[in-house]
């Protein structure tokens, strides 16, 4: 069939809702009634000419009381559903009364196939045959399906004469109109559209970029398409197209079986009836209905190539739960084994759960097939570099860099979703890299490739066009550098995360004033006894500021010795925060001492000689977590942290170390420092222009403020 009859058709089925649903649904719920309603007259016309058999194989079945009778039912009916009712919709069409074409309608309804009826529940359908009934237009829908002026059955329409009045329409025609019609809605609704429904420009670009890159090594043979949030399946039938295309072009002969999760009752409906009346009715069992978070369904399954533009943005907090929590979730997708920690968390914030899904993929790539597996995925910019060194989002992004599947991600042009205009990325990942790319991560600024809408879609208002795409996929596929493409070892995003700290500085006021302020902490503490000691020790060494906190502790200690007190932890946490302050004059407060031999001085790891009562030994100091700050330092830093810290942080402060165990590893990626553009700085004869013109304009105003009048 010609593509401007199946617009044709399209047009008809969309002008349906403004005949008949106008004034009893508002324009964004059309799509309850007119998607289903589609559905159920393709299957319908698909099992007119096998009714009788279904029929007779029905009652053949009941009377030989056999319970499994669904493939038995299949094979009557010739399809992959079938409707067990007396009647099609065309015996419902002559009905009169209300209330009987209702209870008609839904025995017809209840007569269809389980994976059928699973597709009206998942539609909530039946929710609207009462508005539909009690608005009288249940018969008037009904009637306009079966009009003379569409066919919707894979056989032709006949004239009297013998000729073609209308050509039939074959399951990839009225896979076409399905999707023409999910379309209009989706633009319709445009405030959700971008919850479930990709454009079709950004989805033909990602299957280029998986498949046409390895175009030449697909080989004859049975490949699995997987996107674990399928929503309508459009990028799975597109992907299928494409790969389809790709083979025939290289005379290979391929079969495809598509696989998906969606978690929207309606979207998946959606997915899965659009492979039901394409015919593909294997593939239509493959779509699963379900969180593919806190419930894959398909958790030993591998695939090929896996393609998603899961949600981002979106909390994921209910499949947290479910999953137990972060501190006691168990699933081998998100905990799992990685730089000698058993224990390694790609569990991302609750509140955006975008790259759960990449990690869901991954974790069902081939890893003993000639192709491995490839896989591109839509995200938002917080992907490249939300969560700090040692979080999730930062494990996840270092997890697969370090395993060397990141082969590109490419920037889109803004306003290119339906629903919003962020900045949106396409990642592109593979476990069987090309030799040359190996190592490597391939960054690509397409922003400035797209052409513009005629009339917005939502916030769309552009658009990829074929040479936009070709154009993008030819500069992947080169892996060259330009002002577009920039390549990066895989390092180049990975960083030190380094704890600098410097050494807690005490000094004790041992005046009159001070102890009495320090009797007051004392009371509230309940210890008088802490205040005796300190009044002994004020006696012993006298008063004033003491500025060695060591010295003054030994002092202490041997007076609540001679007192029969107990130096606590407690007591020392009263006199550091009641009596002692911070003062960078003050001598290191030391927290342990090492025995001579036992540990070599090392000061850019907090480890300090220091002569006491005559010995060398080797000290730690006590932090101050008030001082305490971060480096960022690149793992391709010339000479590592060591050298690092001697040129960027000991010149400004000399007392400085380094917590090793605190070190921790990250990974960002920038797109913005990368290919930053700095705006060329005006010249001063623009500048004076400017201040002129400002000058003329608010000449005379400060004399009206000040009421002042000049002569001329």
């Amino acid at each position: 069939m010609e593509e401007q009859q199946l617009n044709w058709i399209a047009n008809f089925i969309w002008g349906i809702a403004d005949d008949v649903l106008r004034d009893v649904y508002v324009r964004g719920k059309y799509r309850d009634v007119i998607l289903p309603m589609t559905v159920i007259r393709r299957l319908d016309v698909l099992l007119e000419p096998t009714k009788k058999e279904v029929l007779e194989m029905k009652d053949r079945l009941d009377n030989a009381g056999v319970t499994h009778q669904d493939a038995a039912l299949r094979q009557a009916a010739g399809q992959a559903f079938y409707n067990t009712s007396p009647f099609t919709l065309r015996d419902l069409k002559a009905k009169g009364k209300h209330q009987q074409l209702k209870l008609d309608f839904e025995a017809y309804l209840d007569g269809f196939s389980p994976n059928v009826v699973e597709i009206l529940e998942k539609f909530k359908f039946r929710t609207q045959i009462d508005t539909l009934v009690e608005a009288d237009i249940l018969g008037s829908l009904i009637e306009k399906f079966l009009d003379s002026k569409i066919n919707l059955s894979p056989n032709p329409v006949y004239e009297s004469d013998g000729s073609i009045k209308l050509p039939g329409l074959d399951n990839h025609g009225m896979g076409t109109i399905f999707e023409e019609l999910i379309r209009k809605f989706n633009e319709e609704n445009n405030e959700e559209a971008g919850e479930h429904f990709t454009p079709r420009d950004v989805v033909k670009l990602m299957t280029n970029l998986i498949f046409m890159p390895i175009s030449d090594l697909i080989e004859s043979g049975t490949y699995l398409v997987y996107d674990g949030a399928c929503g309508t399946g459009g990028m799975l039938t597109i992907a299928e197209e494409t790969l389809l295309s790709l083979a025939d072009s290289h005379q290979k002969e391929i079969a495809i079986h598509l696989y998906g999760q969606e978690v929207n009752p309606e979207t998946y409906a959606i997915s899965k009836a659009d492979l039901l009346i394409k015919g593909e009715g294997e593939q239509a069992e493959n779509m699963k209905f379900g969180s593919t978070l806190s419930s894959d369904a398909f958790p030993t399954q591998q695939f090929d190539f896996m393609l998603s533009n899961p949600p981002y943005g979106k909390s994921w907090k209910t499949d947290l739960d479910r999953m137990g929590g972060k501190g006691e979730m168990n699933d081998l997708r998100f905990v799992i084994e990685h730089d000698n920690d058993p224990e390694y968390s790609l569990i991302t914030r609750s509140s955006d759960g975008q790259l759960m899904f990449l990690v869901n993929m991954i974790s069902k790539m081939k890893h003993d097939s000639q192709l491995g597996s490839r896989i591109a995925e839509v995200h938002n910019g917080s992907s490249l570099f939300t969560g700090d060194a040692g979080s999730g989002e930062s494990n996840i992004r270092r997890w697969i860099i370090e395993n060397d599947w990141l082969e590109a991600i490419i920037a889109l042009p803004l306003n290119i979703f339906y629903n919003t205009g962020i900045a949106t990325y396409i990642w592109v990942l593979s476990n069987r890299k090309a030799e040359h790319r190996k190592g490597k991560v391939q960054l690509i600024d397409a922003t400035p490739w797209y052409r513009s809408l005629r009339k917005n879609l939502g916030k769309k208002n552009c658009e990829l066009s074929p040479e936009d795409i070709v154009k993008i996929t030819d500069l992947c596929i080169s892996f060259t550098e330009s002002e577009q493409s920039k390549i990066f070892p895989n390092e180049a995003f990975g960083y030190w995360k380094v704890i600098v700290e410097r050494p807690l500085r005490l000094k004790v006021d041992l005046s009159d004033e001070s102890l009495n302020r320090f009797r007051t902490v004392c009371d509230e503490a309940k210890d008088e006894v802490l205040f005796a000691v300190l009044e002994r020790v004020k006696k012993e060494i006298g008063s004033g500021i003491h500025s060695d906190y060591n010295q003054l502790k030994t002092t202490i200690e041997s007076a609540a010795s001679l007192s029969g007190v107990k130096m606590l932890a407690r007591r020392w946490k009263i006199i550091e925060s009641g009596l002692a302050e911070k003062d960078e004059e003050a001598s290191p407060v030391i927290k342990k001492i090492h025995k001579p031999g036992k540990m070599t001085p090392d000061p850019l790891r907090g480890l300090f000689s220091l002569t006491i009562e005559g010995k060398q030994v080797v000290v730690e100091y006590e932090s101050d977590s008030e001082l305490r700050d971060t480096e960022q330092i690149p793992l391709l830093e010339e000479g590592g942290i060591e050298a690092f810290i001697r040129r960027e942080v000991l010149p400004h402060v000399p007392d400085a170390w380094i917590d090793e165990d605190a070190t921790k590893i990250g990974y960002e990626i920038s797109f913005t420092r990368y290919f930053y553009k700095p705006q060329p700085l005006r010249s001063l004869e623009e500048i004076k222009a400017d201040i002129l013109a400002l000058e003329n304009e608010t000449e005379g105003l400060l004399d009206q403020i000040l009421g002042i009048t000049r002569e001329a």
